[in-house]
């Protein structure tokens, strides 16, 4: 996570520091890109620990 905290930091450094309509619709675009990224990386390890704990899905 501490990746993202930077990569966060810096696209809104970027933002934060340019008037092109292109440019910030491009780096509001990528925030949200990394963003879902993250909520679907959280959720797939909440899978995982959930199958690993599953007593059903032992034998297979």
């Amino acid at each position: 996570m501490e990746q993202n905290a930077w990569i966060h930091e810096q696209l809104q450094h970027l933002f934060a520091n340019t008037d092109d309509y292109n440019r910030r619709t491009l780096i509001k675009a990528a925030q949200d890109l990394i963003r879902e990224q993250e909520k679907r990386i959280y959720q797939m390890e909440g899978e995982i620990e959930g199958t690993i704990w599953s007593p059903k899905r032992w034998g297979e």
